[in-house]
């Protein structure tokens, strides 16, 4: 099971990524993983490269979740994974454009996206959700 978020280092959501480390430590081991794709598009509050970021990451707060490549989340250069994500979990309203850093996907171990939370969902409020998907049996 897998929790999708663009992150940035420069945003006020930010010190999320501590809280992101502890719903990981809780819960990897029953199969749960965080993939944090840093995003430039917001503000430009991700300027860096993506080893960069790491780096901040790992240093600032203590982030082993995996970090991945810097990528554009919306328009006509987003990545597929996202444009993939937007269509299965539209946001408020039925819109499908990520409206800033920090949106939060939810993905089952089907693949199937299970819930999107906007910015200001912290972490802690996500464990709910998490738990009730690991607890849902695979069935392909």
């Amino acid at each position: 099971m897998l929790l999708i978020v663009n992150v940035a280092s420069r945003c006020g959501f930010t010190p999320q990524l501590e809280g992101l480390e502890k719903l990981y430590g809780e819960y990897r081991d029953q199969g749960f993983t965080i993939l944090a794709f840093p995003c430039n598009q917001f503000g430009r509050q991700s300027p860096e490269s993506a080893a960069h970021f790491g780096a901040f990451c790992e240093q600032r707060y203590s982030v082993t979740f995996p970090m991945m490549e810097k990528v554009r989340v919306n328009g006509r250069d987003a990545h597929p994974l996202f444009v993939h994500l937007r269509r299965q979990a539209p946001g408020v309203l039925g819109s499908t454009p990520i409206k800033w850093n920090f949106t939060k996907f939810l993905v089952g171990r089907d693949g199937q996206v299970i819930r999107r939370f906007g910015p200001r969902a912290v972490p802690r409020s996500l464990k709910r959700s998490i738990e009730q998907a690991l607890d849902t049996p695979f069935s392909a």
